[in-house]
């Protein structure tokens, strides 16, 4: 008896818990993989596996449906596999360890769940597997990479698909469909500098307390950048003699940057006012911010005076030039879509190598033009300071459809089945259907799924009940499809 038997829907649950068993972290994915081919081989079903592990399963339609229009079913088979200090599970070879809480939540213990898209994969299967269940043909797409880039969407060939209406099951929020998203790409400046050898004083400034979020969901929240505000710090305290020796902070290009410090050599006389310049920016910055960044400090570190190689004054103004000038944040909301971003981006990462230092950036945008304008911008500006821009992870966005059959079936049979509207709306963030809009041409896709918490992290729950409702709007949505 799996921990997950005595939950309805079971056959979801049962497959959910299959693929929990299963190793399948991002790149880490031909189990998985192989385990989906082997459920196509069982029931005699036409599938492709490609080089990288993507899959897909075709089903003829039910009794009744076989010339209706086929449907895709899309979700990917990779999850963030973190675990919690001092947990012995070895993710790259070890299924979950599955658990309920409060009767109604899904949970693994020690690790993250990967319910983000494990539920994807078993809602499809579950349909693959039941030929009791009314659908049209079906196209179940399963990509892999998703969490690290969409890479497994980027590379699919899906020249031989027929269909054009798009179920992605990628969303974490029960009652919300989503009908557009935003395209980006991971832009990072690169600074070249010059360096010289002088005995000063070291101060190490650190900034932190800072409250960060997904930039792509956060964006709009006005919360502050630590990268973007060391900037600030440091062109409040650049007196005559005062030099970088580094500068670095936040973990991730999409996640908005909760700390950030600077190692900075200055004259042994300048050490206090230098700190107390500092400090005087820092609280103004406390009380224009006191709203939504209550609790962002900065602290000092005094290694006393030695020689040290620092960037020469040139470089300095460059590397600050670049922290207050370069553009982040929101640059253009949506015309459109009231309340909806439609343009930003996000100095993610600051990073100091012996060489260079690296200005990371999320750039987001469902306009393609804005995108490419705005990464216009970062290449003015670096260039002329002597520096490049390297672009990697450039993916499309996923434009909203006017004149959707899909949405129109998904909220009529949300509404029959609740008595209420769902929510309708765009998302400033990637997700695959972009991508395969791109390739397939005239794609009719809505983005949805059961309520999920916490996603990504070893506090991530899936609700059963949620579950149970999601999979009965999915038999009615494929049901009124003919």
């Amino acid at each position: 008896m799996g921990v997950l038997s005595n939950y309805e829907p079971v056959s979801v649950f049962r497959f959910f818990e299959e693929i929990c068993s299963i190793p399948h972290g991002s790149t880490n994915v031909e189990q998985i993989s192989n385990y989906l081919v082997d459920f196509a081989k069982k029931r005699g079903l036409k599938y492709r596996q490609d080089e990288k592990f993507n899959v897909i399963i075709w089903k003829d339609g039910s009794k009744g449906y076989e010339e209706a229009e086929p449907v895709i079913l899309q979700g990917h088979m990779d999850m963030v596999a973190v675990k919690v200090d001092g947990c012995d599970k070895n993710m790259e070879t070890d299924g979950l360890d599955l658990e309920v809480l409060d009767g109604d939540l899904i949970s693994a213990k020690g690790t993250s769940l990967g319910g983000d898209d494990g539920i994807a994969v078993a809602y499809t299967l579950a349909i693959l597997d039941d030929d009791s269940i009314a659908h049209p043909p079906i196209e179940a797409i399963f990509t892999v990479d998703e969490e690290i880039g969409m890479l497994g969407a980027d590379f699919i060939d899906v020249s031989d698909l027929k269909g054009r209406l798009f179920m992605n099951m990628d969303s974490e929020d029960e009652g919300i469909f989503t009908v557009s998203c935003a395209g980006g790409a991971t832009a990072t400046c690169v600074l070249p500098y010059d360096t010289e050898t002088v005995k000063a004083a070291v101060l190490k400034v650190r900034l932190e307390g800072f409250k960060g979020g997904h930039s792509g969901v956060e964006i709009d929240k006005g919360r502050l950048n630590a990268n973007v505000t060391l900037g600030r710090i440091l062109y409040g305290a650049e007196f005559e003699d005062f030099r970088i020796i580094s500068v670095n902070g936040g973990e991730k290009d999409n996640a908005i940057a909760t700390f950030s410090e600077a190692e900075v050599a200055v004259p042994e006389d300048q050490v206090q006012q230098t700190k107390e310049t500092m400090e005087a920016v820092m609280r103004d910055l406390q009380a224009e911010y006191s709203a939504v960044d209550p609790d962002i400090t900065i602290s000092f570190e005094e290694e006393g005076v030695k020689e040290v190689t620092c960037m020469t004054a040139i470089a300095t103004a460059a590397v600050i030039t670049c922290l207050i000038n370069l553009p982040n944040g929101i640059q253009r909301m949506n015309p459109e879509m009231e309340g909806m971003v439609q343009t930003s981006l996000n100095l993610g990462i600051l990073a100091t190598t012996k060489e260079e230092v690296r200005f990371s950036y999320a750039v987001r945008s469902s306009s393609a033009t804005e995108k490419d304008y705005l990464i216009d911008r970062l290449r003015a500006l670096t260039e002329i300071l002597g520096g490049e821009v390297e672009i990697f992870g450039d993916y499309p966005g996923w434009e909203y459809k006017s004149d959707s059959k899909l949405r129109e079936v998904m909220v009529a049979a949300y509404k029959d089945l609740y008595g209420e509207e769902p929510i309708v709306e765009g998302i400033h963030a990637g997700l695959e259907c972009g991508l395969f809009a791109s390739k397939l041409e005239g794609l009719d896709a809505v983005s949805f799924g059961p309520q999920m918490e916490n996603i990504h992290t070893t506090n991530e729950v899936l609700s059963i009940s949620s579950t149970k409702r999601t999979w009965e709007l999915v038999l009615k949505i494929l049901e009124n499809l003919k």
